[in-house]
């Protein structure tokens, strides 16, 4: 059956190179691809309400429920089961992961990640894990057009376009915010695009977002009515906001790689759960407002109007009841979510930062404008407002995506009319994060390892080009105790004019330049005379194969070289790295890099 499907498909692939030109089934493709991200995104929805629901219909909303307690351990210790014995793969940080797939495997994803993210995210964020289901769908998404593209052959190129149309299509589908998913691509994803690649994405972008309108409606994810239409002389305070917001984003992306590293410093996956569900399970059952997405409370947020209406966040905990303790309580939920969301990832859970973000900032936005309010220093400052721009401002900063944050807020809540509000905000938020952090909390972990593909065009090629493919070996070894007249004789055998000098076990002691020895080379009196290790001299710089390609062409503007040895660890020799070389291998990336 194999053996007939194989060739059915090779039949196919000769029929289609026959009749349908590459840019026509790649938009044929990027179709295809939105409506099964889109699929895939109702179908992680759908499982996530369904747990949830399921198990917290019952719960008091006048007092604790000490199954907070419970739930997310359970969710958490499930998860870690599902990964370890069924995926056997890590299939955390999901945008992390697609931005390594682009930058180091050519945007191949493996098969598993079209379901495996599905099935962890929902039983995690459904027993309460503190994150978010859009990073899990976008990895699937992503993995979606990646092996698309591979079943149907397609070179890199267009796999890392069908990656991109993937990411686009679950953003657009989840959210149904056709705009924000494109712009994602663009800003997160950090593709260099051209005209002729805006096409797919805005059709699988456009397609997810038409599914989910079919299937849930046409209202946008979060009601929103704006009761104060936005006022010039606010726009200081919108700007405070921002600068509010992004000094939160930088402690919670701090503060988060801070709690990872901890995690990290566990022995065991017992340790990490252990660690991870106490944290957890205290935090939920004291502010059960972190307990899963937190969208019922960004509901709560935007359409109360009073303070009775807004107390209602405060329900299923200790605090029920209490008046006047409402900042209180927000500003506990500020400082704790970055907590909350880490041990989920850190015990084992599998979900994003998207619906964190969002939540983050609605609740600052609503901290903000209410304690401004209670100053009486300025009319009066609409919460509701500035609770939606405070959750673009601190998406933007988080990601360092302002145009993404300003698209899904607007396209999540119909709230068009607010749009300068949001730009400022998020402008001012992103100006305050990067001012500490040139990376987003998505792509530092990739930044650190010099594999991230940036916009920067020189950039993205160098860390496209890999090490083992400039080396060159070609050079003619010698020995320190050699004589001059058996380096001669290793001279008339080589086409090269640099000589590595190594020791018996292969490590680098030095180099001999033909220069050097070119007015004694000739003269045999002097052969048994000089001894290589007399002759030989240090190289100007080593490169290490691990090194990447920026550190590279780093050492050769340093060292001003034009061959350098390349060593292992060790220190064993492995071979030259020319720049003509790397020129010549930058030229042919670059051109395949930018072709339309």
């Amino acid at each position: 059956m194999k053996l007939e499907d194989k060739s059915l498909l090779q039949k196919f692939l000769l029929w289609r190179e026959s009749k349908i030109s590459e840019k026509q089934f790649i938009l044929i493709l990027s179709f295809i691809v939105g409506i099964l991200t889109a699929f895939a995104a109702l179908l992680l929805k759908f499982l996530i309400h369904f747990i949830q629901n399921f198990l917290t219909d019952n719960f008091s909303t006048t007092g604790a429920n000490y199954l907070y307690l419970i739930y997310p351990v359970i969710g958490v210790f499930l998860t870690g089961l599902f990964v370890r014995y069924i995926v056997k793969d890590d299939i955390s940080h999901g945008v992390t992961r697609i931005l390594y797939a682009i930058s180091r495997r050519k945007g191949r994803i493996k098969r598993h990640n079209t379901w495996s993210s599905i099935i962890a995210s929902s039983i995690t964020i459904g027993f309460g894990g503190s994150v978010g289901a859009e990073s899990p769908i976008v990895l699937t998404g992503s993995a979606i057009g990646s092996n698309l593209g591979d079943v149907f052959k397609m070179e890199h190129r267009t796999l890392m376009l069908l990656v991109g149309c993937g990411a686009a299509g679950a953003v657009a589908g989840i959210f149904k915010a056709p705009i924000a998913g494109l712009v994602f691509t663009i800003e997160v994803l950090m593709l260099d695009l051209t005209m002729s690649s805006l096409l797919p994405l805005l059709i699988s972008s456009v397609t997810a977002a038409t599914v989910s309108y079919i299937v849930t409606g046409q209202e946008a994810m979060f009601k929103f009515h704006l009761d104060n239409p936005f006022a010039l002389e606010r726009i200081p305070y919108v700007i405070l906001l921002g600068i509010f917001c992004g000094l939160i984003s930088l402690y919670f992306t701090r503060t988060m790689n801070k709690i990872e590293g901890v995690f990290g410093k566990c022995k065991g996956p017992y340790q990490k759960l252990l660690l991870g569900g106490v944290m957890l399970s205290a935090l939920i059952f004291l502010l059960p407002s972190l307990y899963g997405e937190g969208y019922d409370t960004i509901d709560l947020l935007l359409n109360g109007s009073s303070d009775l209406e807004w107390d209602r966040v405060m329900n299923n905990s200790l605090f029920y009841g209490y008046k006047n303790i409402l900042l209180i309580y927000l500003v506990l939920i500020i400082l704790f979510k970055v907590f909350a969301t880490s041990a989920t990832n850190g015990g084992g859970g599998c979900g994003g930062l998207f619906a964190p973000s969002l939540f983050l900032g609605c609740v600052a936005g609503f901290v903000f404008s209410h304690s401004v309010n209670g100053l009486e220093i300025i009319h009066w400052l609409p919460e509701k407002n500035f609770a939606l721009m405070g959750m673009a401002a601190v998406m933007s900063a988080v990601m360092h995506a302002p145009l993404t944050g300003v698209f899904l807020i607007a396209e999540l809540t119909g709230g068009y009319d607010l749009f300068l509000p949001f730009m400022i905000a998020s402008v001012s938020a992103y100006l305050t994060i990067i001012a500490f952090e040139p990376h987003s909390i998505y792509s530092m972990r990739l930044a650190k390892r010099g594999q991230l593909i940036t916009h920067h065009k020189d950039k993205a090629v160098l860390t496209l080009m890999k090490m083992e493919n400039v080396v060159e070996t070609n050079f003619v070894e010698v020995k320190p105790e050699m004589d001059l007249g058996e380096l001669v004789k290793a001279i008339a055998s080589s086409q090269r004019n640099i000589f590595p000098v190594t020791d018996k076990d292969g490590v680098l002691l030095g180099i001999i330049l033909l220069d050097d020895i070119r007015n004694i080379m000739f003269r045999q009196e002097l052969y048994h005379r000089f001894k290589v290790e007399k002759l030989m001299t240090s190289p100007p710089g080593k490169l290490l194969n691990t090194d990447s390609m920026e550190n590279v062409m780093k050492t050769f503007d340093d060292t001003n070289a034009w061959n350098l040895p390349v060593i292992d660890e060790q220190g064993k020799y492995l071979g030259f790295v020319s720049k003509s070389k790397i020129f010549n291998s930058y030229r042919r990336v670059l051109i395949h890099f930018s072709e339309d």
